[in-house]
């Protein structure tokens, strides 16, 4: 389900869908961060998943974040770099949200 959840999100194959919640995380993001979009972030992360179809192979489940896996890994490197927690907004609590089916983690 949450590679479903992604592409319903519009995060496709085709690329980012026009009026989606992933155009507007994208133009969150892009404005955030001066007019680009950052490798790594949420934005070019979803993007990724919804074009290969990897969302439970990255380690974000509908059960949670999977030990050991590349989610497991961008979660800790995010929390050291924010003193021991994962910001909301953040590429793993937007990441997982989405892929739960939810709106991410609004800025």
């Amino acid at each position: 389900m949450s590679d479903q959840n992604v592409r319903n999100a519009g995060f496709t194959p085709s690329g980012i869908t026009g009026g989606s919640l992933a155009s507007s995380l994208m133009s969150q993001e892009a404005r955030a961060s001066g007019g680009g979009v950052p490798s790594g972030g949420p934005t070019s992360t979803l993007q990724e998943m919804g074009a290969r179809g990897t969302t439970h192979s990255s380690g974000y489940t509908s059960s949670g974040i999977s030990s050991g896996s590349r989610a497991s890994s961008t979660m800790s490197h995010e929390a050291t770099a924010h003193g021991g927690g994962v910001p909301r907004g953040g590429t793993t609590s937007t990441v997982q949200s989405i892929s739960m089916g939810g709106k991410g983690g609004r800025r």
